[in-house]
């Protein structure tokens, strides 16, 4: 089976995504060259103000008052659903509010009604928050197959196929990898799971806001989506894309407020979907946020980032690669917004380390959440790698000074 991925439309030039703009409404790219994108990205200004609007001029609850500043809170926080909602190509009610993809994916994980014997098929490099999981639900007669990735640390949606049978329950990837910034064919896969009736979940938490994803598109149950990621928005923010047809099967996690219609000392009746999903107060600044965010993804345009960050992507593996000693993982045709890579016989914190001393350069290093999937590159004896990552904000100035500065400590290494 041939790899199938979405045609990316040519809009714009790297140097017509107005970076120079963008860069003038986050105040901390002026203190810092900021290259950790996949763990979070620093708040636009926009973003911010939205967030102080709702502690300055509604700060109250929402769905528990009548007064006319609840009302307003209220309105504001689902209009920031609705946001989402169609930035996704969704419904409204398919969107459950979570504060991070790790929630979401455990929403599926433990409201999924499994039973012994069932199996659930999972790739090996996933981030611990897709596949810890599911290792608890293998203590409980769940079996689970795990698929390895290539050299590039890619799947073949073939052996998904393979792997199939008529026990399985649920099939889950990663779209694209936080530790090696490969991507997986997430639409053969969903393809798979639709042929065979198996439910699809797909964790976005490094395509969001990087590039266009319709959810239909991929034909998925669930996506876990973060919302302080490449959506721009704040920490704390994240949500799930549950199908509808779905939802009414699923149990909710966090029972509580605002989960309930109705409540006798025998039974209680849930609220409809989603509300049944957000038990409790809810991070109300930070999804009017985050409503905010997606209305600034909108203005730059989902299409202009992504063909801009993959072509950076390109140029930073290009100039990194280049450089005497060092290691780039991945394919470069196949990485999004993310390089992972190494200096020969330094340990990667190191290497992290005095890119940070010498020229405040933020990057990742270690093991990323992901050890099966740093295991898989054999690259213990460093400590995992090296991992810079993009977004919109960042430039090729940026990238020419890692870049340089990578080659002054490998020449320290090999001498």
């Amino acid at each position: 089976m041939k790899y199938r991925f979405r045609e990316i439309r040519v809009v714009l030039s790297m140097e017509d995504i107005k970076n120079s703009q963008i860069r003038a409404e986050i105040p901390l790219l002026n203190q810092i060259i900021y290259l950790d994108a996949a763990s979070t990205t620093p708040t636009p200004e926009p973003v911010v103000n939205a967030m102080l609007d709702y502690y300055h001029n509604f700060n109250a609850n929402t769905g528990r008052g009548a007064y006319k500043t609840a009302v307003k809170a209220t309105t504001k926080f689902e209009d920031a659903r609705e946001k989402i909602a169609k930035f996704i190509n969704s419904a409204k009610n398919e969107v459950i509010f979570t504060k991070n993809t790790t929630e979401a994916i455990n929403i599926v994980a433990r409201g999924i009604d499994f039973k012994k014997g069932d199996s659930i098929i999972v790739p090996n490099i996933e981030h611990h928050s897709n596949f810890i999981p599911w290792l608890e639900l293998k203590k409980h007669g769940i079996n689970l197959k795990i698929i390895k990735a290539n050299k590039f640390g890619v799947i073949d949606a073939a052996d998904v196929e393979k792997a199939v049978d008529g026990n399985t329950k649920l099939i889950t990837t990663t779209h694209i990898s936080n530790s090696i910034g490969s991507c997986q064919p997430i639409y053969d896969m969903g393809d798979i799971a639709e042929e065979n009736d198996a439910l699809y979940l797909v964790d976005a938490a490094q395509s969001a806001g990087h590039m266009i994803l319709d959810v239909k598109e991929t034909k998925a149950d669930f996506i876990a989506f973060p919302g302080h990621k490449g959506l721009l928005g704040p920490v704390g923010t994240g949500f799930l894309y549950c199908k509808k047809e779905v939802s009414e099967n699923l149990k909710p996690l966090n029972l509580g407020g605002g989960t309930v219609s109705n409540v006798t000392e025998e039974d209680y009746v849930f609220e409809p979907v989603p509300a049944r999903f957000e038990g409790g107060t809810q991070n109300i600044a930070g999804f009017i946020g985050l409503g905010a965010a997606v209305d600034y993804i909108e203005r730059i345009g989902i299409e202009n980032i992504e063909k801009y960050s993959t072509k950076l992507t390109k140029y930073m593996y290009e100039r990194i690669n280049e450089i005497d000693n060092s290691i780039c993982y991945g394919d470069p045709d196949n990485i999004h917004g993310i390089v992972a890579f190494n200096i020969e016989d330094m340990n990667s914190h190191d290497v992290a380390k005095i890119l940070d001393e010498v020229k405040n350069i933020c990057v990742r290093s270690g093991y990323h959440c992901a050890i099966p999937a740093i295991r898989h590159l054999d690259t213990d004896t460093l400590g995992g790698t090296v991992r810079a990552s993009v977004h919109c904000y960042n430039n090729k100035e940026e990238i020419d000074i890692l870049a340089e500065t990578v080659n002054e400590i490998s020449k320290f290494a090999g001498g």
